[in-house]
């Protein structure tokens, strides 16, 4: 029987850190994943990639008394982001960075691909390598080219994601909406340009746009209800070169967030109605795009939630707390609205936030998440 070991994951965590690609570019993740895959293949195993989706890894194995198809879902993209940790496996790849912690989740689906290619499941299972999660909606683009068809598509799917406020190695999750749906926002605010001392004379975006991010903010506090929340964030905003020039043009960009699509279509209505309205009022043009794509709301099947607390909790040697619901977005939420599931959060322990540079994982969570996800596996195949 092969034991996965905290030496394996550990080496398979710093090797993937070490190489972090963008969404629908993870070349060389795929090559190292297929590599290790391959290496365990055995006549339970089929592994599939398809040239429609390049990176993308799915492997299934055929249960001994199979009645369902339990499916896992690993992330393999990273993110835009220059690390600074300073670790002696710190990204090789500049302005990249596992700062999400997908190559946590990757070790851990490595982890259940060694162990079952040699303890073959009851029931089939099928474990996908998706890329891009962090942009670009690979779960659809997987969805929709038809990956979970047949024997492929799983009767129950299972995720993870790493959460540093939680003690390492802790399991999290709950009956309900674990993650919110979210919307890109892009704005163009186009006006007419001119010298600063004549403002009589342009039609000033700057003037405009910063009027559109406060009325933005009243979107949550004025058009949601306050039980349920929502969030508009902006985090880029672009305009003008000199101290002295009104520009034509400005540029921002921000998130839209809400627990429910409901609440998320009416957040959006809203901030097309804002525009409209600034627009208007300043005699300028505004461009809106809001794009939610795949990143609906994580929603947890309610009867399989159930069974996994109820498993977690029962357990002596798993760490287990129920969540609450959290602003984080994950495109794992789109394949929960196609095949029912549960996403579950994994402790890791660091005073830095997701998406940090700075974001250092207590490894030690490596080994009980594994251990919990292959017990949870197994268990839900044996009942």
């Amino acid at each position: 029987m092969t034991v996965v070991n905290f030496e394996a994951l550990q080496q398979y965590r710093r090797d993937l850190h070490l190489i972090p690609e963008l969404a629908l570019e993870e070349h060389q993740t795929h090559a190292y994943l297929l590599e290790k895959i391959k290496s365990w293949q055995n006549d339970t195993m089929r592994i599939r990639t398809v040239p429609e989706l390049p990176t993308a890894i799915l492997v299934r194995f055929q249960g001994t008394d199979p009645k369902r198809t339990i499916g896992y879902r690993t992330d393999i993209d990273a993110l835009p982001i220059a690390e600074q940790t300073g670790l002696p496996f710190e990204s090789t790849h500049p302005g990249m960075m596992h700062a999400c912690g997908h190559d946590v989740h990757m070790s851990l689906a490595l982890g259940l691909v060694h162990y079952f290619s040699q303890n073959q499941p009851k029931d089939n299972l099928v474990v996908f390598f998706q890329p891009a999660e962090e942009a670009k909606s690979g779960g659809k683009l997987a969805y929709d080219l038809g990956l979970f068809t047949d024997e492929w598509r799983p009767d129950e799917f299972y995720g993870i994601h790493d959460q540093p406020d939680l003690p390492a190695g802790t399991l999290s999750t709950l009956d309900g909406t674990l993650f919110a749906g979210t919307a890109e926002l892009k704005v163009a605010v186009h006006g007419q340009g001119g010298h600063a001392a004549y403002p009589h004379l342009v039609k000033d975006p700057i003037v405009a746009a910063s009027e559109l991010i406060m009325q933005f903010q009243t979107v949550v506090s004025r058009s949601v209800d306050p039980i349920k929340g929502g969030v508009v964030s902006i985090g880029v905003i672009n305009g003008g070169q000199a101290n002295n020039v009104i520009p034509d043009d400005v540029y921002f960009e921000g998130t839209v967030r809400s627990m429910t699509r409901v609440g998320l279509d009416l957040m959006m209505k809203r901030i097309r109605q804002i525009a409209a309205g600034v627009a208007l009022a300043n005699d300028i043009t505004i461009d809106v795009s809001l794009e939610s794509g795949s990143y609906l709301p994580v929603e947890n099947n309610s009867a399989l939630a159930q069974l996994v607390i109820t498993f977690m909790q029962s357990r002596d040697d798993i760490d287990f707390e129920v969540a609450q619901p959290a602003m984080t977005g994950e495109d794992f939420g789109y394949l929960l609205q196609q095949i029912p599931g549960v996403m579950l959060w994994l402790g890791v322990n660091d005073t830095h936030s997701l998406h940090s540079p700075k974001l250092n994982i207590d490894e030690s969570a490596l080994l009980p998440g594994f251990e919990a996800l292959k017990s949870l596996i197994e268990w839900r195949m044996a009942h």
